[in-house]
């Protein structure tokens, strides 16, 4: 369609439109648009679906090279070492790219910043999404994912299905949250399902290796059952380090419901209900210390202390709860305003960010 046949249908599309709503003013409503109009319509939405189809999109047109190093302009391939079952509907997958295909190791690359992730494509149907290493990438080129399939999640089932031995293409490292060692006296992590996967990642390049002595660290995550908390390979650091550094690390775990099968006994005792007010006051010790909850689990008690400025809330998990906790993101994904329990708390926004 050239412009000024284009043009034509416009005016033609306005002179009808108005021509139908100033009659439908005085004359019964009709039950058919006019054919003109009709036909208008329909060529936009002929239009639109082109649109969709064929206008530029930078991840679908990205290439795939094997030949130059990881980056966010292109895609690598990576073949998958294993994947296995670790839960309802969720599997650690392995995969590995070429050692010569790792970016120079150099800890000042903004892009390996303590959280950060990859974009993994779907090759059937041209769809990418962002997951987590958990624990980064090593000297051969290893990434490790926990991987959640949902019903309508078009990535995560392809993902699946892949096989040991099966390729598959990334892009990336991406910088999700830069962090920045002696800004804050205490981070609070909050997560639901698989939004637990960035803070683990945390805790295995900061926080397990103590490289950040100022700073406290809490992470309150939630389940809907006891089944669906993080398999062993996240679940056993995390309590394991918690045990034995609880002034510097303390992990809550909490359930929609104890239905289905228990946790390990190992695990500490999951709490049934969300995660709400009253949940992250104790975490800030800002209720009775003898009935907080790190202190039933490890039988230590911890000192009160007031909220102060220099405490940071991260927020990761499924849109509801993110909007319960913190309020949902603004246009395009940004942070948009504080809003749900740490608005209610006072929490101002450059004390909180959801990932």
């Amino acid at each position: 369609m050239n412009r000024s046949t284009g043009h034509r249908l416009l005016c033609e599309l306005r002179r009808t439109t108005h021509r139908f709503y100033s009659q439908s003013r005085s004359q019964p409503r009709r039950t058919h648009l006019p054919r003109t109009l009709t036909f208008a319509l329909g060529l936009g939405a002929i239009g639109c679906t082109s649109l969709y189809f064929f206008y530029p999109d930078p991840s679908r047109s990205a290439p795939t090279s094997a030949k130059v190093p990881l980056s966010p302009s292109h895609f690598t391939p990576a073949i998958v070492l294993s994947n296995e079952l670790s839960g309802p509907d969720t599997k650690l997958l392995q995969v590995t790219v070429a050692p010569d295909l790792l970016p120079p190791n150099d800890p000042a690359n903004p892009s390996f910043a303590p959280i950060w992730s990859v974009y993994i494509k779907d090759d059937d149907i041209q769809v990418e999404r962002p997951y987590t290493p958990l624990e980064g990438i090593d000297e051969r080129g290893c990434m490790l994912f926990w991987i959640k399939k949902y019903p309508k999640g078009e990535v995560g089932r392809w993902l699946h299905a892949k096989r040991p031995g099966d390729q598959i293409a990334l892009r990336g490292p991406l910088a999700t949250w830069p962090w920045k060692e002696g800004v804050w006296d205490e981070v609070v992590m909050i997560s639901g399902g698989t939004g637990i996967t960035p803070f683990y990642q945390l805790f295995h390049s900061v926080i397990s290796r103590q490289t950040d002595q100022n700073t406290r660290f809490t992470l309150l995550h939630s389940s809907r059952t006891p089944a669906d908390i993080p398999p062993p390979h996240i679940m056993d650091p995390l309590t394991n380090y918690a045990a034995e550094n609880s002034g510097r690390f303390r992990l809550g775990l909490f359930v929609d419901s104890f239905d289905g099968p228990a946790a390990p006994s190992h695990l500490p005792k999951a709490q049934i209900g969300r995660i709400g007010r009253g949940a992250i006051e104790q975490s800030l010790g800002l209720s009775n210390a003898q009935d907080s909850w790190w202190t039933r689990i490890f039988g230590k008690t911890q000192p009160a202390k007031p909220v102060n400025g220099n405490i940071l809330f991260l927020v990761c998990g499924p849109d509801p709860m993110i909007s319960a906790i913190a309020g949902p993101y603004g246009r395009n994904f940004s942070q948009g305003p504080v809003g749900g329990v740490l608005r209610e708390m006072g929490i101002p926004s450059k004390q909180v960010w959801k990932l």
